[in-house]
């Protein structure tokens, strides 16, 4: 049995978010849910559960979650859910018409108020809605019906190609999540139930419907345009559209209930990515005499694609700035189930932002997140890259599917059709790019969905740009010298890192991927321990489908090829130093990755790392553990999506050169310095120049140039031993703290230090933080503190230097704690506790 979209009882909703209407009450139906077990079919309808064995439920969420709730599911011991029925219910009561919403089922749910079915749904990725009538006290009932059933009783013409990644194949006929279907690195986690909030809804005297609201900004002006319907309007009233201090009334069109209008609000504030200014966000509702229908926050922006000379670039223009787009790939908060507060999400995305990134990919193997983030999105300035949930398969095309992707899309896009920070819409994930790498000619990977079917309904819903797939572009899908690609050239393929300038990337939609260690703090609460439990280890160690390495395998060639360590013996014989090492090589390859693609010369206009956070505890691809403690790669990348960036490239015999990026919306005036030292503490070389740069522009300045005669900063001519092995470059502003700074190192990180390093503890109105100063020059400091987030972290020192660093509470941590920790340095012994 497998519902197609015509079998669908309800309906589909598909609107701009209504925050708040006056007297329309929302109750969310989040307590007092129960759920039950039984074999496929074993329980057709609500009158049959008379033996069924009801547990608490958690609501929005999902059976694992509950279960996990109850210690009866757990990742090493994961109870199977898609081979039963799984029954949920709850007790309501009330008089009068009602609507029942839910914004998320999964996947195949049947819904029943008291003994009536009065919904269906076969889909995950919308919402849908019931009218009912209350008198007293009722039940609903949800049927969440075998997913192994519906695959086993499904059927659709072969495909083209097969994938790896995915371990069912006819998932492709089916919307639902490839969550828990992916064994090469996400764990065993089975996608059933309630898992987005399900409300009870009181209309008003007023009620609006079908709410589409653009928002778009000409030359310095802002333009609302509003449709909608309304019911209940009173003959004499006139609905009026206000938005940033301007207003404009409704008129009436053709249809008696839909009302239009616009909106012209001159010199308005516009909104922009936070790492290039503000993201200036507007209230928008409608008047309708003593009713107020609050519409949310709008911004106004002009998003465009620049193709470059070529035709083959893929850069952003926000408000027609070139912006270069940092970020990761996005992951839910809690991968079991599904759900994340307010607060997780400020959380999370906070750290997004201190980051610097400004861009978040919500890939095509996950779901569609929640109004409640991209709201967060439009608040904090970062930008949406939302991929279409479908991911490697070679999809049907027949028109009932297409229908469904339709729906899709049309939900998703109206819901967003007023948030700013939606940047592109994506045909989906490594769809092109996997049939391929299957050896199919060009006229056999067609993928009808992505290449006419999504973009006519982005063209009609929203000016986000738009992407094919991703990757996508060039002679293959997935070359990284056309359009987007997933570039693992310097990662998984293994290249040195020189690799990244010569595959002249142009927007690496994916990259960087890499096994990256947690902290001490989650190998000791998890007892994760490589040595002892190799198995259990390598079990959470993301690997591809059918290839013979893993990204543990990454790492590590990668610590051998740049700093000749052997990660695989150290990990045994000192498995602390191999910890720091581990995390430090990371740290390198990232940050010299982006400063590179950074350069102004680059041809690469973005940069999203795989992935956010770790599904489940161990050394997953996360820059973040799946407790949300950062790991050292969004250290590296901090430093690197600095607004104000300065970078240091070996250019061969042209000499070292420095970069100076400036994002910023201001012109910054300061004091370039570059110098040279020997054994990491004795001057032996030193330049200036003062140098204005533009607001969002960058300068490159050779250190021939700078020192005015030959010094061979980077030892590529080799005349003898290298006088020096540190170069450091700062720009330092007059108004500004802490210098902006810059490393470049002759030789590797393994020479002893018996230097020591000071560090002081301190605390102002601001909180607590830290004062380093060394005597000589320290490599990849690292601050290690269980109740406490530093600011920076595996960073290099330098003599006569005073280094501030800041911590924040982890949300872990009780109250009045202090930072009490460890300062590491790579290759020292001159650990200090604070």
């Amino acid at each position: 049995m497998a519902w197609s979209r015509h079998d669908v009882f309800g309906s589909f909703i598909a609107m701009t978010d209504i925050r708040a209407i006056t007297e329309r009450k929302v109750q969310p139906l989040d307590n007092g849910w129960e759920l039950a077990l039984s074999a496929p079919q074993a329980w057709l309808e609500p009158s049959a559960l008379s033996e069924a064995v009801w547990l608490p439920a958690i609501v929005p969420g999902t059976a694992a979650g509950a279960l996990r709730a109850l210690g009866q599911w757990s990742f090493d011991s994961p109870q199977p859910l898609h081979e039963k029925d799984v029954w949920y219910r709850l007790r309501i009561r009330g008089q009068g018409k009602r609507k029942l919403r839910f914004e998320g089922l999964a996947t195949f749910a049947e819904v029943f108020f008291d003994d009536r079915l009065i919904l269906a749904s076969s889909s995950m990725f919308e919402p849908y809605e019931a009218e009912i009538v209350l008198g007293g006290e009722h039940w609903v009932h949800i049927a969440f019906r075998s997913l192994r059933r519906v695959l086993a009783e499904t059927k659709g013409p072969r495909a083209r190609w097969k994938t790896m990644m995915i371990e069912e194949p006819r998932l492709r006929f089916l919307r639902t999540t490839l969550i828990g279907h992916m064994p090469g690195w996400c764990p065993p986690v089975e996608v059933v139930g309630p898992y987005r909030q399900v409300l009870l809804i009181e209309e008003g005297p007023i009620v609006a419907r079908n709410v589409d609201l653009r928002a778009q900004l000409e030359q310095a002006d802002g333009v609302l345009s509003i449709s909608l319907d309304l019911e209940g309007v009173p003959a004499d009233a006139i609905p009026v559209l206000r938005c940033a201090g301007a207003s404009a009334r409704l008129i009436r069109s053709h249809r008696e209930t839909t009302w239009q209008g616009m909106l012209r609000i001159p010199d308005v504030a516009p909104w922009w990515p936070h790492t290039h200014g503000t993201p200036t966000l507007h209230a928008v509702g409608i008047q309708i005499g003593d009713v107020h229908v609050d519409l949310g926050q709008t911004g106004f922006r002009k998003i465009e694609l620049d193709r470059g000379p070529d035709g083959h670039g893929f850069a952003i223009l926000v408000n027609g700035v070139r912006i270069f787009c940092r970020g990761v790939c996005w992951t839910p908060v809690d991968i079991v189930n599904l759900q994340a507060s307010d607060a997780d999400y400020i959380r999370e995305l906070s750290l997004v932002q201190s980051a610097g990134l400004n861009m978040l990919r919500l890939s095509g193997t996950m779901l569609y997140e929640t109004s409640e983030f991209h709201r967060a999105c439009d608040e904090m300035g970062i930008l949406v890259w939302q991929d279409a949930m479908m991911a490697n398969f070679d999809y049907p095309s027949d028109t009932a599917f297409a229908d469904t992707v339709r729906s899709e899309i049309t939900t998703l896009l109206r819901r967003l059709s007023a948030s700013p920070s939606l940047a592109v819409m994506c045909g989906g994930s490594e769809v092109g790019q996997q049939a391929a790498m299957m050896g199919l000619p060009r006229q056999m990977r067609d993928t009808p969905l992505a290449e006419r079917v999504i973009p006519e309904i982005l063209a009609q819903w929203s000016d986000a740009v738009y992407a094919p797939g991703s990757p996508s572009g060039g002679a293959l899908p997935f070359v990284s010298e056309a359009g987007p690609s997933h570039y693992y050239g310097v990662g998984a393929y293994m290249r040195p890192l020189d690799d990244a300038r010569r595959a002249n990337v142009r927007f690496a939609s994916e990259c960087l991927a890499f096994a990256n260690l947690p902290d001490n703090r989650q190998f000791e609460s998890c007892q994760l321990d490589p040595s002892a439990d190799p198995v259990g280890w390598l079990r959470r160690v993301p690997r591809d489908g059918g290839a013979s390495w893993d990204f543990e395998d990454v790492r590590e060639y990668y610590l051998t090829a740049l700093w000749n360590e052997d990660g695989r013996s150290l990990r045994h014989s000192d498995p602390m130093r191999w910890r720091q090492l581990s995390r430090a090589v990371v740290a390198e390859v990232i940050e010299r990755t982006i400063d590179e693609w950074r350069r102004p010369a680059s041809a690469t206009a973005g940069a999203l790392l795989w992935l956010w956070r770790d599904l489940w505890p161990g050394a997953g691809w996360g820059l973040v553990d799946s407790d949300g403690r950062p790991k050292s790669a969004v250290y590296a990348l901090r430093r690197a999506s600095l607004p104000l960036r300065l970078s240091i490239t070996d250019e061969g015999t042209n000499g070292l050169y420095l970069h100076l990026v400036n994002d910023t919306p201001h012109a910054v005036t300061g004091r370039l310095v570059l110098r040279c030292l020997k054994d990491g503490t004795i001057p032996v070389i030193e330049a200036a120049r003062d140098v204005t740069l533009a607001a969002h522009a960058g300068l490159s300045i050779g250190a021939f140039d700078l020192f005015d005669r030959f010094f061979d900063a980077g030892h590529c001519y080799r005349f003898g031993p290298a006088a020096h092995d540190v170069v450091h470059a700062t720009f330092e502003m007059p108004t500004a703290g802490q210098p902006v700074e810059a490393f470049h190192f002759i030789g590797i990180p393994t020479v002893e230090s018996n230097h020591a390093i000071n560090a002081v503890l301190g605390e102002d109105r601001n909180g607590f933080f830290l004062e380093l100063q060394t005597d000589a020059t320290m490599r990849f400091v690292e601050i290690a503190d269980d109740n406490f987030v530093p600011d920076d972290n595996y960073f290099h020192l330098v003599p006569g230097r005073k280094k501030v660093v800041c911590f924040t509470p982890s949300y872990q941590a009780g109250k009045h704690v202090r930072p009490a920790g460890r300062v590491s340095v790579l290759g020292g012994s001159g650990d200090v506790n604070y």
